[in-house]
């Protein structure tokens, strides 16, 4: 398996979507029903601050397993959200040093 981080990147407008409660619940039990999204939450620069975006850590296959889960989300609303997937690796922990 290979691990991603996807960032989310979201519009001004989002913000309606993330007070709806019914989309607020379908979102969470979407994460819930999805093992792989290993860990998700809002980013904000400041405490209090509307949210400007999004972060999540997937365990998948391929970029494209992790692009069709984006896509089944149901805060996903492509016109308010963008998003970048970053592959990124793991460093074994082990005793033994790395040199």
């Amino acid at each position: 398996m290979t691990h991603w981080t996807v960032t989310f990147q979201d519009a001004p407008e989002m913000a309606r979507i993330r007070a709806d409660r019914a989309r607020r619940d379908a979102h969470i039990a979407f994460v819930r029903a999805n093992p792989q999204l290993q860990i998700g939450g809002a980013l904000a620069m400041r405490p209090q601050q509307d949210f400007p975006g999004a972060i999540w850590n997937v365990e998948a296959e391929s970029r494209d397993e992790v692009e069709r889960l984006i896509l089944r989300d149901p805060y996903y609303v492509a016109s308010l959200r963008r998003y970048q997937i970053t592959e990124w690796g793991r460093l074994p922990v082990t005793g033994t040093p790395v040199a």
